[in-house]
């Protein structure tokens, strides 16, 4: 069955760094595009960026644009996150997603 197993989320100080990793398994996973999403407290999920399969094209929110970067190691069924620059409106619950289905989440805060 299809698994998406996001790690890498934590707590990091405003204009710190993380990188969030999405584990795939279960599906031809260079067949498929692949996004980010996240959801804040009180606030509806929203994509953050998205890649293509097998990876040759990107797409971000304009609020990360600049400072998140999405790729694919079609090799390891992973697709990751770096997140730089972080600022307190990034925290939120970081979802991987592929067409029809959902990681459990991973939780990012970003607070001095």
């Amino acid at each position: 069955q299809v698994q998406l197993v996001e790690s890498g989320g934590g707590l990091v100080q405003p204009g710190g760094s993380l990188r969030l990793s999405c584990a795939a398994s279960g599906f031809t996973f260079s067949a498929y595009a692949m996004s980010w999403y996240r959801q804040a407290p009180g606030k509806e999920r929203e994509l953050v960026a998205a890649i293509s399969s097998p990876g040759g094209s990107t797409n971000y929110a304009d609020s990360v644009k600049g400072r998140f970067t999405i790729s694919r190691d079609n090799t390891k069924n992973t697709v990751y996150l770096q997140m730089n620059s972080l600022k307190p409106e990034d925290t939120a619950v970081y979802y991987c997603r592929r067409q029809g289905y959902w990681g459990q989440g991973t939780q990012v805060t970003v607070s001095s």
